[in-house]
């Protein structure tokens, strides 16, 4: 998703700039393998000379100084693999039409061992159902063990047999407290008539419909033409009112710093950059929407040399220090919600500020009002008609 990149780019730069995220209670933001296999590939227990890895921008620890990535550097000098590392990810469906499809639909590699593609876009599940990813070698990744539990049954890999979470985030409720009461749920934001005409709701379908389906009672992870048809309906008669000015990315932070905006459906990352002592973060109470991107391994990808990688990162050590950083040696972390038990602790050590904070380090309490989107209804033409009809009218 283009606006994708702006979520996590909004979100490393304030922490690169030091403008940590300080959100009080949760509550406010104060402030070789690829390319030599051809379509298939063979599992075996070598090694390749090099793992071939491609991102997000701006999605891996980094030493301020040398320009490295000390986990890289030290995943090859534990086990004498290089890294190709590329950051040539911008948006799940122009990395998918343009560098998955066309060699995977002819029966090729993509020349990559590791991708990693956001689980509330269609393209994830698209790999999946076309047979365009290998299964995991989990003999290979003990460390799956320290998978945090909500991420452990997702419906487009309800066994985790072909995906790994890489990171998330989180979407909630801001609310300028200087001009509006607190908005706590989506029947605060949608039916307060004093915020007709002042509020914003995000334009992806996953984040967008996930709140609404909770705040009705529905299941957003198994969605039904009758549950799609409540929320969708619920949304369109706030837009067709004006309670809703526009459907936004996370364009919505400027209007909503300055008081253009009363309250937003909003991203938990974008709220620490605006840097404003006014905006109020919060999980509606009905509960949340966490995205994550999801690390793959697509046909022809080295199995085995990408399976070690992922058991490397689900270390709750080496999570620990790519999540915070360590500022004693210039290093910059991540700085999203890691998908690791144990990180938090790590990462206190490497960087106390950042290992405490709640937005990336969230408390069980708050992930177990987190729900992840149906993959399914992502790739419904029926529903995507009607959603981009919508925000585009």
């Amino acid at each position: 998703m283009t606006d994708h990149i702006s979520r996590r780019t909004f979100l490393r730069r304030a922490a690169a700039s030091g403008s940590l995220l300080t959100v009080p209670g949760l509550l406010a933001a104060c402030g070789g393998g690829g390319g030599s296999g051809g379509g298939t590939s063979t599992v075996t227990n070598k090694l390749a000379k090099t793992l071939h890895f491609s991102n997000w921008p701006y999605y891996m620890d980094t030493n301020k100084k040398n320009h490295t990535n000390p986990s890289l550097v030290e995943f090859q000098r534990r086990y004498g693999v290089n890294v190709d590392y590329v950051e040539d990810i911008n948006d799940n469906a122009g990395f998918y039409n343009s560098k998955l499809r066309p060699a995977l639909s002819r029966g090729q590699s993509t020349g990559r061992d590791i991708v990693v593609l956001t689980d509330n876009d269609r393209y994830l599940g698209l790999m999946l159902k076309q047979g365009w990813a290998e299964k995991l070698d989990k003999s290979a990744i003990p460390n799956i063990k320290n998978l945090i539990d909500v991420q452990k049954h997702p419906s487009f890999d309800p066994n985790r047999d072909y995906t790994l979470p890489w990171q998330s985030g989180m979407t909630g409720i801001a609310y300028n407290k200087t001009l509006t009461d607190p908005v706590l749920s989506i029947d605060d934001l949608f039916g307060n008539p004093k915020l007709k005409g002042k509020i914003t709701c995000l334009n992806d379908i996953g984040d967008a419909m996930t709140l609404v389906m909770l705040s009705n009672g529905d299941d957003p992870a198994h969605v039904t033409d009758k549950t799609w048809n409540a929320a969708f309906n619920r949304i369109k008669q706030a837009s067709d009112s004006g309670q809703i000015r526009s459907f936004t990315g996370n364009d919505y932070g400027p209007p909503l710093a300055r008081g253009d905006l009363s309250a937003a459906m909003s991203w938990s990352g974008d709220i620490p950059q605006l840097a404003s002592p006014h905006i109020v973060w919060n999980v509606p109470k009905d509960g949340g929407a966490i995205w994550t991107d999801n690390m793959l391994i697509p046909k022809g990808g080295d199995v085995y040399t990408a399976s070690v990688y992922m058991n490397y990162v689900y270390d709750p050590k080496v999570q620990g220090l790519m999540e915070a950083g360590d500022p004693s040696r210039n290093i910059v972390g991540i700085y999203y919600i890691p998908p690791v038990k144990g990180a938090g602790v790590w990462a206190k050590k490497f960087n106390p500020p950042v290992g405490s904070n709640p937005l990336i380090f969230p408390s069980t309490e708050t992930l177990n009002k987190m729900h992840l989107f149906d993959n399914a209804a992502l790739n419904n033409e029926k529903y995507l008609t009607q959603w981009n009809n919508l925000i585009s009218g």
